[in-house]
């Protein structure tokens, strides 16, 4: 298997994190590879909010049911509406910032961090406090927030692969039309 599929399987979302803080430099690395991510018609429209002040760490964690893990630091993965150059670019913004998410979630795990991905858009409530407690513009719409630090607790890794999910040609067909050789 190659390292980067290792990478795949070993991310896993980690909830508890040590004390250790994270330095810029990995920080730095963490966000050249979200914006390493695709764009939809190259629009780029992802814009991050890194927090490492202990204090706005737990006005976030107040402002999310789901966020109240205690993270060295957090990473806020934002869509702005207005750097689109074509209209139809600007709705793509979930799925680029979801890419670019995704990428820095796998480079913490390459980086040997912990990460977790809190969802904030679409629920109104979690995005129109998280715009409060980071001060977003009104065109900046946060899409979540990772959470990252040193790992205090350790998963396997694993694939969730469920061949039942899996359709060949058209939706129902489970037969492959080709034989791919198992391992």
């Amino acid at each position: 298997m190659t390292q980067a599929l290792d990478f795949i399987f070993k991310r896993r979302s980690i909830r508890k994190f040590t004390d250790q803080p994270i330095s810029e430099e990995d920080i730095t690395l963490l966000l050249q590879a979200g914006m390493a991510a695709p764009t939809a018609m190259n629009a780029r429209p992802w814009e991050f909010v890194v927090v490492t002040d202990e204090e706005i760490i737990q006005q976030l964690r107040n402002s999310l049911v789901f966020g109240k893990h205690n993270p060295a630091a957090v990473i806020a993965v934002c869509g702005n509406t207005l750097v689109s150059k074509a209209k139809v670019s600007g709705r793509f913004w979930v799925q680029d910032c979801s890419a670019a998410t995704e990428n820095i979630l796998l480079a913490a795990t390459a980086l040997g961090l912990g990460s977790v991905w809190v969802g904030v858009y679409p629920v109104a409530i979690f995005v129109r406090r998280v715009s409060e407690v980071l001060d977003l513009p009104r065109n900046v719409t946060p899409l979540g927030l990772i959470y990252l630090g040193y790992p205090a607790e350790e998963k396997e890794p694993r694939t969730q692969y469920d061949v039942r999910k899996v359709h060949w040609q058209k939706y129902g067909n489970a037969e492959r039309a080709v034989d791919i050789p198992k391992e």
